[in-house]
């Protein structure tokens, strides 16, 4: 087989696609992506590894200059990984940008966790990028990845991120709790994230009364998908026993 040429053709028909069927092409690009990987991949075993900065060289001058070696070596990391049994299928909801961007992560299992997330909040691929970098799927708890690599239905309580990050713009290690909610406040948005999916904003300094007394929540959310309010109390001092006992702890950083 002259491996060179079947790619060229895979390359050239692609960017004809591109032009003609706009609304369909991203999902022709992964599958040809993945084709020219499985090609650039079996080339490699007969003729060694030189063969794609050969094929890339040849194939910048012939189809585009976008056809790096890089750019190569991507299609065929694409493939390996597309054939790797523990990654999920391949999906169509993802942009190739948005693989590029897992390409760089090693493990399988927060591969198919960002694969999930990208798939459900439809998120951008600066987004994705932010997540990976903030070391999200680690932040997860060790049962909550448990189930994610067996597939089991998660919990609200099991996608809250430990610790939570929070934009300290303030640049103060101790902080009040004043500050801290306010700071929460500041850039909800990022904090109802970090908590998960389903969460909406209600009101801070709630008030709620008990007995005689009205204490006051000092921020009151709802989750939609299990259909409940979360009180969120805040504390900057250590942590008394009878608070452990009693609530779900999250470290907020």
């Amino acid at each position: 087989m002259n491996y060179y040429n079947e790619i060229k053709k895979e390359l050239i028909n692609n960017e004809v696609y591109k032009k003609v069927k706009d609304y369909s092409k991203n999902k022709n690009d992964l599958k040809t992506y993945y084709s020219v990987g499985k090609l650039l991949n079996e080339a490699g075993k007969h003729y060694g590894e030189g063969i794609i900065k050969k094929y890339s060289e040849k194939l910048e001058l012939e189809v585009g200059k976008k056809y790096d070696e890089r750019t190569l070596r991507r299609y065929r990391q694409f493939y390996l990984f597309q054939s790797n049994e523990k990654w999920s299928t391949m999906s169509t909801k993802l942009l190739w940008s948005h693989y590029v961007e897992l390409l760089k992560v090693k493990d399988v299992n927060k591969v198919n966790y960002y694969i999930k997330v990208i798939e459900e909040q439809n998120l951008s691929v600066r987004e994705i990028r932010q997540r990976i970098k903030s070391n999200e799927y680690d932040r997860l708890d060790d049962k909550t990845k448990l189930k994610l690599m067996n597939y089991e239905e998660e919990k609200v309580t099991d996608l809250i991120k430990n610790p939570i990050l929070i934009k300290n713009k303030y640049n103060k290690v101790d902080i009040s709790e004043k500050m801290l909610k306010q700071l929460i406040l500041e850039d909800l948005d990022n904090f109802l994230k970090e908590l998960g999916t389903g969460f909406t904003y209600v009101s801070n300094e709630y008030p709620i009364k008990i007995g005689d007394r009205y204490n006051y929540i000092d921020i009151l959310l709802y989750n939609i998908k299990d259909n409940r309010y979360v009180v969120i109390e805040l504390k900057v001092t250590e942590l008394k026993k009878t608070y452990r006992a009693n609530y779900n702890l999250y470290e907020l950083y």
